[in-house]
């Protein structure tokens, strides 16, 4: 069986809830915190923390704003991480092909 090179996944990108972050903000312009909540299934802080993380190495951009008195966080992909995002999921395709029809 050919080696598979795991290594090259993205360790930002290989978490679920990350995952989940970016494939929605890829396929969105944008989203707000509460909808990000709802695709997850994270709780606040998890979400929260996941965020900062993504924001911190640039992969997401964040903006705070109110719609009226009430808070709003809305979360965009950023160019670097589309990039980032889409090498991620070669690397996954390119596993997939390695093994594909071979068994142990």
């Amino acid at each position: 069986m050919p080696e598979i090179d795991i290594i090259k996944l993205s360790p930002v990108l290989h978490s679920p809830v990350r995952i989940g972050i970016m494939s929605v903000l890829i396929t969105n312009i944008e989203a707000d915190f509460n909808f990000l909540k709802k695709s997850t299934g994270a709780t606040d802080g998890n979400l929260s923390s996941h965020l900062s993380k993504l924001e911190k190495l640039g992969f997401i951009k964040i903006e705070k704003s109110f719609s009226g008195k009430k808070p709003r966080t809305t979360c965009s992909a950023t160019t670097k991480g589309t990039k980032e995002f889409k090498a991620y999921i070669n690397v996954l395709e390119n596993i997939i092909q390695t093994t594909k029809g071979k068994k142990n």
